[in-house]
């Protein structure tokens, strides 16, 4: 039977002592503050939205958030951002993905100071966390990598293997486990086998956003399964990209859907802001 990896109880452990550190910061006048942009009305970004609200107010972290229209030009984001770099209050900018088609993602990521991109997706901050620098590290693939530590997995030998390639998730988590000295396979769409990929892993990220989509017999026995997707079933609750139930019985660590990597991803987010505060600091 797998020990489930509980990503709810580690993020508030990580949010009790971040509030120490923020009580610290406020005696030198230093109160850590981040700003969210939301463009459009996308259901499950209002919710990530208000998830990251309250965890702001829980760990003492000022709180500003800008909720713009559908119809917002790409020039008035970029301006909205360019406001928000001048400010030397804010220490923390977070854009909300997605954003509506005809706005530019990538430009307006590249355009919030990588000094406050606690979301880690500058180019600044990619490259170094490829490089091995001290970098902010966006926040799922940073929550993983603590919930790993938490529970005294050693990575260094293993074979871990990513399912999924996007810039938010599967390339950052890969270059993370690298550099513990971890041996990974990066999968995809396109990757032939998979299931005799899945099936040598010790360590198996999923985040693919299919619903249930590794099976039983992709994976070994004692295997460390850490699943990355949030998808809602015909019944409206919410699963993983793991076929959970039954793979619990032959994992030896997992992680479940709700309630493990997405506490972990705000609390992280949290941390890079408290982070962000103290390089100002120093």
């Amino acid at each position: 039977m797998a020990k489930i990896m509980d990503g709810k109880a580690l993020a508030k452990k990580i949010q009790k002592k971040l509030r120490e550190e923020v009580e610290d910061l406020k005696k030198e006048k230093i109160i850590p503050k981040l700003a969210v942009i939301m463009v459009g009305n996308n259901e499950a970004s209002k919710v990530y939205v208000k998830n990251k609200s309250k965890a702001c107010n829980e760990v003492g972290i000022e709180y500003e958030e800008y909720l713009l229209p559908e119809e917002t030009t790409n020039q008035e984001l970029l301006d909205l951002i360019g406001n928000l770099n001048a400010r030397k209050e804010i220490h923390g900018i977070l854009l909300q993905s997605p954003i509506p088609a005809h706005l530019n993602i990538n430009e307006a990521f590249e355009k919030i100071d990588y000094h406050k991109d606690v979301d880690g997706f500058h180019s600044v901050n990619v490259g170094n966390l490829v490089l091995g620098r001290d970098t902010f590290i966006s926040c799922t693939p940073y929550g993983i990598m603590k919930i790993l530590e938490e529970y005294g997995i050693s990575i260094e030998g293993k074979h871990a293997v990513v399912i999924g390639r996007s810039n938010i998730v599967g390339k950052p988590i890969a270059q993370c486990l690298l550099a513990q000295n971890a041996t990974v396979t990066m999968c995809h769409s396109k990757t032939k086998n998979l299931q005799s990929i899945t099936q040598s892993a010790d360590i198996l990220v999923a985040a693919i956003g299919k619903e249930k989509f590794v099976k039983k017999d992709m994976i070994k026995p004692g295997a460390i399964v850490i699943d990355v997707g949030i998808n809602r079933q015909v019944d409206g609750k919410l699963c993983g990209d793991t076929d959970y139930e039954n793979l619990i019985d032959k994992a030896g660590y997992i992680t479940p859907v709700p309630g493990g990597v997405g506490p972990m991803t705000i609390a992280m987010l949290m941390t890079n802001v408290v982070k962000a505060a103290k390089n100002v600091k120093d």
